[in-house]
């Protein structure tokens, strides 16, 4: 059970905000965006930013789901491992990877499942998710496996992203559709 009732999923005002949801979602606004829309201003900043994230950025897709999904597993957000298990297949990720990521350390030390770097992006995101501080080791695959500065920003963003997505839904006990 959600912590405070969703909005209704016809809602309709305020009318932009709403329609520049709908149009990222698909036409359809999901129990987040429900949850969301008790503000406004932030329901606003939130769309802005993950439409950002999951369009705009030159980080590859495959490693961006993974990380995502990593997240969400760390985090207990089945919710946000819902909504991205099938991006991440999209993106060329398998079956058993997503089944591995339901213990993220021992998925950042498998190398029959996950490339190198791979590897390196679960390992920082573990860090990152459990520690904040991302250590100079991983950090240093981290710089050996993305191939710009950009990449790199870009990654640390997804994750932190997707750790502010995983505490709201967790907090607020959001359920899938």
């Amino acid at each position: 059970m959600p912590r405070l009732p969703y909005c209704p999923p016809d809602l309709a005002e305020p009318r932009e905000l709403v329609s520049a949801i709908r149009a990222r979602r698909g036409g359809t606004l999901l129990n987040l965006d429900c949850m969301l829309l008790h503000s406004p201003p932030f329901a606003s900043g939130w769309n802005g930013l993950l439409r950002a994230v999951r369009t705009e950025l030159s980080l590859p897709g495959r490693l961006r789901e993974l990380a995502i999904c990593a997240v969400a597993a760390i985090n207990h957000a089945d919710y946000e491992l819902h909504h991205h298990s099938h991006p991440f297949l999209d993106a060329g990720g398998t079956p058993e990877q997503l089944r591995a990521l339901a213990d993220v350390p021992a998925a950042a030390a498998n190398t029959a499942q996950f490339t190198e770097a791979e590897r390196a992006i679960l390992r920082a995101t573990l860090e990152m998710t459990l520690e904040v501080r991302v250590s100079d080791d991983a950090y240093a695959a981290l710089e050996e496996c993305l191939e710009t500065d950009r990449q790199i920003v870009e990654f640390i963003g997804v994750v932190a992203t997707y750790n502010m997505v995983s505490r709201f839904l967790v907090a607020l006990g959001i359920e899938v559709e």
